[in-house]
């Protein structure tokens, strides 16, 4: 039965709810069409692009409450546009790169032998001061006996950037370290990490340049943890990280601040530690990791992970030492 006072009721609510919707459907996407031009374009561009994204938007809230098929309309015409243009930014591989990521790290195997190509091993003064050199190593992958986690948080705790070092019986160390391929104008920020600013590259480097520059220069809060890792686990993973700096290098990807950076590092390193691995906070939230692969038994000995993080910390033993046995004192073995 038709009840009159009731229907004109729920059918306004119906309206205004859909309006509602429309609008913060609409209003969000011009926030993120504003951000993306803003990281983009500058100066006149950007002023006419954003004003144009304005008018438009503005254009298509009014449209909807007069005809409601026009303000969808006019909001796919919108997308379109905006996502259009978003589509043709591609990841570059030949940009006038920063200095400290100039070089994409690249591997050639045959058997047992790896010969990796632009090994950064930099002689840092500073936080971004140094004697540039690019080398290239050899290393035996049947004398790959170690494996070293490491974590430096520079800021919030619960944040932090992953390097996986592999240790030879010969004494070479391999670093890897997946980050940001900055241009030599750009300074990284969290934003243009979301909207394809960056390029990702992975870093081959020794020892004495990447973690060193994080402990003595930077003075970041790094800890070191030996991974337990069988032989076949060990050769896996190394094998991994040189597949992926040979694909980088032929087919170049962008850096995402959540998606594609050094979290690409955590999840190969979880992967060999336990296949078929579920998705888990701890690899996004990367401070909190060792926790993660303390539960998944990938330290030999077992401890609190309380006493294990204390441990774990090299800077402030080793943050004044300038030594030619630099990856001995972090470990303990030999006495700054």
């Amino acid at each position: 039965m038709y009840n009159s006072d009731i229907a004109p009721s729920r059918i306004s609510w119906t309206r205004l709810t859909g309006h509602l919707g429309f609008a913060l459907l609409t209003l969000a996407f011009a926030a993120w069409s504003w951000v993306a031009l803003s990281v983009h374009l500058a100066g006149s561009a950007l002023a006419i692009a954003q004003a144009g994204v304005a008018v438009a938007v503005l254009a298509a809230l009014v449209m909807r409450v007069r005809a409601r098929r026009w303000g969808w309309g006019l909001l796919g015409v919108i997308a379109a546009t905006v996502l259009g243009w978003y589509a043709t930014i591609t990841p570059q591989s030949d940009l006038d790169w920063a200095s400290d990521v100039a070089r994409s790290m690249t591997a050639e195997q045959e058997g047992d032998i790896v010969t990796l190509h632009d090994v950064r091993d930099f002689d840092w003064h500073g936080v971004s001061e140094a004697d540039e050199r690019w080398i290239t190593r050899t290393v035996d992958l049947s004398q790959l006996h170690s494996v070293d986690m490491l974590t430096s948080v520079w800021d919030s705790p619960n944040i932090a950037h992953l390097l996986v070092s592999f240790g030879f019986a010969d004494g070479q160390r391999i670093v890897f370290s997946v980050e940001t391929r900055k241009e030599a104008h750009e300074s990284f920020n969290v934003t243009g990490g979301f909207f394809r600013q960056f390029e990702l590259v992975l870093l081959a480097t020794t020892e004495e340049d990447a973690i060193k520059l994080r402990t003595n220069h930077r003075q970041e809060d790094v800890r070191l943890y030996p991974v337990n890792l069988n032989e076949q686990q060990r050769r896996d993973l190394f094998q991994s990280f040189i597949a992926l700096g040979n694909d980088l290098a032929e087919t170049p990807r962008f850096y995402n601040t959540l998606t594609a950076n050094c979290t690409t590092t955590v999840y190969k390193l979880a992967q060999v530690i336990k296949p078929g691995l579920t998705l888990d906070w701890r690899l996004v939230a990367s401070g909190h990791l060792p926790a993660y692969v303390d539960t998944m038994g990938g330290f030999a000995d077992p401890m609190p992970i309380k006493d294990r993080m204390t441990r774990s910390a090299i800077t402030d033993r080793v943050k004044h030492y300038d030594g030619p046995l630099y990856s001995h004192v972090i470990r303990g073995t030999v006495l700054p």
